[in-house]
């Protein structure tokens, strides 16, 4: 099967690897010269406007649009749609809000083009080991994708299926990412506790690698929280800022609008906002009021 491959970032470029090797045919596009010249040389075929990756492609044509969320992959769309025709397909496999999945596929529909989300998990281990992907879109429209699904999944028939309609492949990875959260903020907070029990000196490392067997907590994030220890325990030249993509502050946006309680997720999001800050200014008001109440003494910048 042919497919574009809209966007050669690091999942991108491995994605389109990953069909390479599968035996599908990949037109590849970047603004990126360098990237469309490396994925060249991995055996795809360049492309360097949209306009070559319309021509490029047999028809009904399908691309696969893996560029950041919001605005360039609003524009990314917008351009590939009025390049296609009816029949075709465009696939979003970027961190997209789903209330925007769900207008594109309408929008798109309107037009005789087909829409499929695909919320994609795997990160750079996902060349070796495939994406676990989430899908959303007209069942037509998926099964019309299968093949590609099918290659870049770790199994043809295990880590993928379609979820629902439109929008729903990345209502799930919004979901996917909050949780990820919450264990990602547990694993920091026990590995914490522990480091600072000096009595006893543990190793870190050493407790990843036995909890990584047979462990009611093993996971392919102690795996990697394991990884990390080994390379250096005290996480030397690591800064303590932790950014978000924006999925976790989604998912508790829905939990609000929903009802539902989330209050781990929605401390973890918080912690991570803690995380960028070098003075908190709420946390110099709790020392003023304490000498205000209390006549407690205050930590004066030196």
């Amino acid at each position: 099967m042919k497919i574009a491959m809209i966007g050669l970032g690091k999942m991108g470029a491995n994605m389109a690897t990953r069909l390479l090797r599968g035996g599908h045919q990949v037109v590849a596009y970047d603004l990126n010269e360098a990237a469309i010249q490396a994925a060249e040389t991995a055996g795809a075929l360049g492309a360097h406007t949209l306009d070559e990756v319309a021509e490029k492609l047999p028809t009904p044509r399908v691309a696969w649009v893996m560029v950041p969320s919001g605005a360039p992959t609003e524009a990314t769309i917008n351009a590939l749609a009025d390049r296609f025709a009816p029949g075709d397909t465009i696939i979003d496999g970027g961190n997209s809000n789903y209330k925007d999945s769900v207008r594109r596929a309408a929008a798109l529909k309107a037009r005789g083009l087909h829409f499929v989300d695909v919320g994609t998990s795997g990160g750079v281990w996902g060349l070796a080991e495939g994406y676990s992907m989430m899908v959303g879109g007209d069942e037509q429209a998926v099964e019309g994708v299968r093949p590609i699904l099918e290659t870049l999944a770790p199994a043809a028939a295990k880590g993928w299926g379609r979820v629902g309609p439109a929008g729903a492949g990345h209502f799930v990875k919004m979901i996917h990412n909050g949780i990820e959260y919450g264990l990602m903020q547990a694993y920091a907070e026990g590995f914490e506790i522990m480091k600072a029990k000096k009595q006893f000196d543990l190793s870190l490392s050493q407790i990843a690698e036995i909890w990584r067997t047979g462990s009611v907590v093993r996971s392919w994030l102690l795996d990697l929280t394991a990884n990390a220890l080994a390379e250096d325990e005290n996480l030397t030249d690591v800064k303590a800022w932790v950014p978000d993509s924006g999925e976790g502050r989604w998912t508790v946006f829905e939990a609000v609008d929903l009802n539902v309680a989330a209050p781990v997720i929605t401390l973890a999001l918080q912690r991570r906002l803690r995380s960028r800050e070098e003075a908190p200014f709420a946390d110099k008001l709790l020392a003023a009021l304490r000498n205000q109440f209390g006549g407690h003494a205050v930590k004066k910048v030196s």
